[in-house]
């Protein structure tokens, strides 16, 4: 083991991704410092790290987006680096740049790949320069219906009108003909400026279910790129993910080869360095098509490494230390079978809406080759203001279907009440027979799911389970008090608790 040139890093963000780079932190033996807004002063990182700083009250924008503050707190805590883990300020360049500027290592790529990258006409023309495959149409925004409808009539409808400047299915309209095709353009120019202060949209022909195929990948600053696989995200509520899994059942070796190079080729376009994942678009005829590169660390890599035996939060930390792979391309073996399950606050069978609320009981599953990442604990608190994840449940299996059993176990094990959740669906997937066969699409959820068929809690029930939760929380909780005279919890990071203001 080499000796880090790192000895203090200051983790810009919170939840189970902060908890997350803490642990690898402390297993590399790194000094962590913690951020907090004010109703996460309890929160499981801030009790994790080694010191921990309030930054701001409850809205991100007067705390955890607070830019100067984090890096001014960064200089006075002599942190040698910040990770932004993902959200927040992970993918903001001006915030790589401020960090460089005050001499802080930021844990990520360079500015100008999170530039290139996040503005996605650049990066259409960036991949098509690179001979990555790309969907057919427009290089850059559109400005006029009649532009627009010159570009449709030509690659053929259905067409895909997207937001320049963002994601999440912010500003995208789908448009089937050439009379939706005035006011959704006006709709997805409105929502992107709304969303992103940029009003700019492209166009692009419509993948009509398409897989949601991305691969990892890790650079060096020495010219050295390699990808980890890939992992299928094509089962999505509102274009965000909710079930992943690595490899995907599609692939074949000569696909895998052929898309691993196209991810290196893009990474290597835009000078990339740290990781990253670059997401394509797989039609029926496995025919694929970049769509984005996300520049930061992904939710859903543990899958990644279940199946390669590899630390992401350590590699990211290795590179940005200016140390080379260790690995090469043919190093890495896929082994087993492994798939992520997001445990949202969320309620299925209402459209997803969040459900924020007190966690009365959080009993996570156990047992082998099972892995839960929490940000938040029994008798904590489900954020509004924030992201409303409770976990993300990963399990692994020699094969496909031995991770699909293992997940449903796990699934069917694990407790929670307080707030309506996403377990009963992921266990609905998991006894899904087309899921089963590998049989899937971004449209996964309109074409197979029934909340229906989800096992239903009236209202009655509901509270009962969590009024019993909530007393059996405060029952345990008066005994560890009785017991050891302060929470059990208590670690450094809690004592060295402090405001920053």
């Amino acid at each position: 083991m080499y000796n880090h040139r790192f000895n203090r890093i200051l983790i810009a963000n919170r939840g189970e991704i902060a908890l997350r780079i803490a642990r690898t932190c402390k297993e590399l033996g790194i000094h962590t410092v913690a951020v907090y807004s004010t109703p996460d002063r309890s929160a499981p990182h801030v009790r994790y790290c080694d010191e921990a700083y309030e930054i701001g009250p409850a809205p991100s924008r007067e705390s955890y987006l607070r830019q100067e503050a984090i890096v001014d707190l960064a200089r006075q805590t002599n942190s040698d680096a910040i990770h932004p883990g993902y959200g927040f300020l992970a993918e903001n360049a001006a915030f790589a740049d401020m960090c460089a500027e005050n001499g802080i290592c930021f844990i990520g790529p360079p500015p100008s790949a999170i530039r290139s990258m996040g503005d996605k006409t650049a990066a259409r023309k960036m991949m098509e320069a690179a001979g990555v495959p790309v969907v057919p149409g427009t290089v850059e925004p559109v400005a006029t219906a009649d532009e627009a409808a010159t570009i449709a009539a030509e690659i053929g409808y259905p067409v895909l009108l997207k937001a320049a400047a963002g994601g999440g299915g912010k500003g995208m309209r789908v448009v089937r003909s050439e009379s939706e095709l005035e006011k959704a353009l006006a709709s997805a120019q409105s929502e992107a400026q709304s969303a992103f202060g940029d009003r700019r949209v492209f166009l692009e022909k419509l993948i009509e279910k398409p897989r949601h195929i991305e691969f990892q990948i890790l650079a060096d600053a020495h010219g050295n790129i390699i990808h980890l696989f890939e992992r299928e995200c094509s089962i999505q509520r509102r274009h965000q993910k909710v079930i992943e899994e690595a490899p995907s059942p599609i692939m074949t070796e000569a696909l895998r080869k052929r898309m691993g190079k196209a991810a290196v080729e893009a990474a290597r376009s835009c000078g990339y360095v740290n990781a990253g994942t670059v997401e394509f678009l797989v039609d029926r005829d496995l025919n694929y098509y970049f769509m984005e590169m996300n520049t930061r660390l992904q939710v859903e890599h543990p899958v990644t490494e279940w199946i390669t035996g590899l630390d992401l939060v350590a590699e990211q930390i290795r590179i940005a230390e200016g140390e080379s792979l260790t690995i090469t391309q043919d190093d890495l073996l896929i082994r087993g079978h492994a798939i992520e399950s997001r445990i949202y606050a969320e309620d299925p069978a209402n459209d997803f809406l969040p459900d924020s609320g007190t966690l009365l009981r959080h009993r996570p599953p156990e047992g082998p080759f099972v892995r839960v990442d929490a940000g938040v604990e029994e008798g904590g608190m489900v954020e509004i203001h924030y992201d409303p994840m409770i976990s993300k449940l990963t399990a692994w299996g020699r094969t496909r279907i031995e991770a699909i059993n293992r997940m449903d176990r796990a699934l069917s094990a694990y407790a929670i009440d307080g707030v309506r959740n996403t377990i009963p669906f992921c266990q609905f997937v998991m006894r899904n027979a087309a899921y089963r066969k590998g049989d899937m699409s971004t449209h996964f959820i309109e074409q197979h799911f029934e909340p229906s068929e989800l096992p239903q809690l009236d209202d009655s029930e509901f509270a009962a389970g969590s009024i019993a939760a909530a007393l059996s929380t405060r029952i345990n909780s008066n005994h560890r008090e009785h017991d050891a005279g302060e929470p059990t919890h208590a670690s450094p990071g809690w004592k060295n608790r402090k405001e920053f203001r």
